[in-house]
């Protein structure tokens, strides 16, 4: 598998940069529009987003977590790694990867059933995009700490 390790890299980051783009456009600039428009073509916009994004992001999220189990493998050596400095930035990385996921699974189930308010919403966003700014950082550091 460790041949495959630049294809998977490669799609693991390009879902990376799907979802925490998703994150981020979803904080930095759909929450902005609330000053400039009314609650209720809010709520329109926000439902033709999160309608958009249904269709792709639980695909981009499970290729997501497959391509980081297969990196975790390929770069861990199954668990070698854990003891280590390097390993200990790798769980707490996928420590934060599994709260993100844990947060996403709820929106959507909560979407699902009609309970995902504007607050719910907007926090949900809010927390999904700290952690994957922790993510990130981790990502780039556990390389050099």
């Amino acid at each position: 598998m460790a041949t495959w390790y630049p294809w998977i890299l490669l799609l693991h980051l390009s879902c990376a940069i799907v979802f925490v783009g998703a994150a981020a456009f979803e904080v930095l600039v759909l929450e902005g529009l609330h000053k400039r428009f009314d609650a209720a073509t809010m709520a329109t916009i926000e439902q033709a987003v999160m309608a958009r994004v249904r269709r792709f992001m639980p695909v981009v999220v499970l290729l997501l977590f497959l391509s980081g189990g297969m990196l975790f493998d390929i770069r861990c050596d199954g668990i070698a790694c854990v003891g280590t400095r390097f390993g200990g930035f790798l769980l707490l990385k996928v420590t934060l990867a599994f709260a993100v996921l844990g947060v996403f699974v709820n929106a959507v189930w909560a979407g699902a059933r009609g309970r995902m308010s504007v607050c719910r919403f907007r926090h949900t966003h809010r927390v999904v995009l700290a952690l994957m700014i922790g993510i990130v950082f981790l990502a780039k550091t556990m390389f050099y700490l």
